[in-house]
């Protein structure tokens, strides 16, 4: 693999006595698009402020292009922000306000107005150029503070929540062509958001945080279907989280005792050791079949939800120690409230979690 483009290395901070960030750790790639995901408090904003400069942390340092940008500040260093308010000069036009950067730089007015109007052309907005910021949608005043930072040709382009001003369906399609976007200019993006879909649609890699630590990592897939930790099982989607012991250890599988019998997973623990596995509501079956051959036992069905695609449904296992699980079943499923039935999985649809 290349060299990474940014690098956040024993990274700390603290307001006040608070730690807002615990040794922090995180390489981006160059051209790719990073989302740090997490709720409110978690440290990703504080992080991203940081990686633009906008703060000096406590401890570690920050690394951009090879160089050592820790103490430098945003002006210096090759990266642009865009905010969530999106921070447009109200008394400029469109075309001026995408322009204002290379003003600051001291490029001359025929050159920056090309320049505005080629990235305007960009996000799809050049018939817009003399219109004023208020004339225009929340989408296309965004489409603006991307051309705006853009402009600027940074190699990183650090995104604060940019979609969160955006009523659900806007959000749907802003995504689409901030993607496309990305992929098009093939800056490397770094995008706070606290919306779990929105970081699936969009990531390269997500960076699952809490506690202003880093709990998980990887591919959307990896992340979703493979959660290292308990919480990234419960913030990434919904999930089933069953508590475990290893009955038996191997080299790379161990063998889990629960609620709902032995399971052998892949992963490392140790005999005895108290685990917890995850399982998606969706990898939950009524019907043995497609590899779902492992029967978990018989079950009391005690809530139907139509949810448009599918049908949520939660199910109460049968035994001493009965569980609440959470199954998302196809709509012609015909399970009603009060029936009995047959849950199956595969085994390879648990997850080991480490925390």
């Amino acid at each position: 693999m290349s060299m990474p483009l940014a690098v956040i290395d024993k990274v700390s901070h603290r307001f006040g006595t608070v730690d807002v960030l615990k040794d922090v750790n995180l390489e981006v790639q160059q051209g790719s698009f990073t989302v740090l995901l997490g709720p409110s408090g978690s440290g990703k904003t504080t992080l991203l402020l940081i990686l633009g400069g906008f703060l000096t942390p406590s401890e570690g340092r920050v690394f951009i292009a090879g160089e050592d940008c820790t103490l430098s500040p945003p002006a210096q260093r090759p990266t642009t922000t865009v905010f969530q308010d999106y921070a447009l000069f109200p008394h400029m036009s469109v075309a001026a306000n995408v322009a204002f950067g290379l003003r600051m730089r001291g490029i001359r007015a025929a050159e920056r107005n090309g320049a505005a109007l080629n990235m305007l052309r960009l996000v799809g907005l050049e018939t817009q150029a003399v219109k004023k910021p208020h004339q225009l949608s929340g989408g296309q005043r965004q489409r603006v503070a991307l051309a705006r930072a853009l402009i600027m040709q940074p190699q990183v382009l650090l995104l604060d929540e940019p979609l969160g001003a955006l009523d659900v369906k806007l959000r749907r399609q802003m995504q689409d062509e901030l993607k496309t976007l990305q992929k098009r200019v093939g800056t490397a993006f770094i995008h706070v958001t606290h919306d779990q879909e929105e970081a699936m649609a969009l990531a390269d890699t997500v960076i699952v945080m809490n506690g202003g630590r880093i709990v998980d990592w990887g591919t959307p897939e990896q992340v979703y279907s493979r959660p290292r930790t308990r919480f990234s099982a419960a913030f990434m989607g919904e999930s089933n989280l069953l508590d475990g012991i290893v009955a038996k250890s191997g080299k790379s599988e161990v063998l889990v005792s629960t609620l709902l019998g032995e399971i052998q997973l892949s992963g490392e623990a140790k005999a005895g050791e108290k685990i917890n596995v995850a399982i998606r509501p969706e990898n939950l079956k009524l019907q043995s079949g497609r590899g779902a051959r492992l029967h978990l036992g018989k079950a009391r069905v005690c809530e139907v939800m139509f949810q448009g695609s599918f049908k949520r449904m939660s199910v109460r296992t049968e035994g001493r120690e009965p569980l609440l699980l959470m199954l998302r079943v196809a709509v012609e499923e015909s399970a009603k409230v009060g029936e009995q039935v047959d849950l199956y999985c595969r085994p390879s649809d648990f997850a080991l979690l480490r925390e």
